[in-house]
């Protein structure tokens, strides 16, 4: 089994900044791509950020105020967001491309966190 632990969601003011963190564990063999989805309440999840080998990519509407990074030796992704704006206000959910032990393929999913933006 491959579990992903997402952690930092929180109640933030418009303009604040916030750091998410996802731990990867379980019987992980190694991990493709990793990254950010998030989903408003009404609203589908979308893409927020993913990180492959050094190759990101971002939604437009985070693209100059997040940054993705990655603790490969910690099977570890990050989400560094600055100038939220309310409508960030979403469940951020982490994201995993895993081989396992087993040399099954599957995409991980994390529980997610919360990140309300708001005066």
């Amino acid at each position: 089994q491959v579990q992903l632990v997402e952690s930092g969601g929180d109640l933030v003011q418009p303009g604040g900044s916030l750091r998410l963190s996802c731990a990867a564990s379980g019987s992980i063999f190694s991990i493709g791509a990793m990254g950010w989805y998030r989903q408003a309440p009404g609203k589908q999840r979308e893409l927020v950020a993913t990180m492959r080998g050094g190759n990101t990519n971002y939604a437009d509407s985070v693209k100059g105020r997040f940054t993705i990074s990655r603790d490969n030796a910690k099977n570890m992704v990050y989400l560094q967001m600055n100038s939220l704006k309310p409508e960030d206000t979403a469940g951020y959910y982490c994201n995993a491309e895993v081989v396992t032990t087993g040399r099954s393929r599957i995409m991980a999913w994390g529980q997610g966190t919360l990140v309300t933006v708001s005066s």
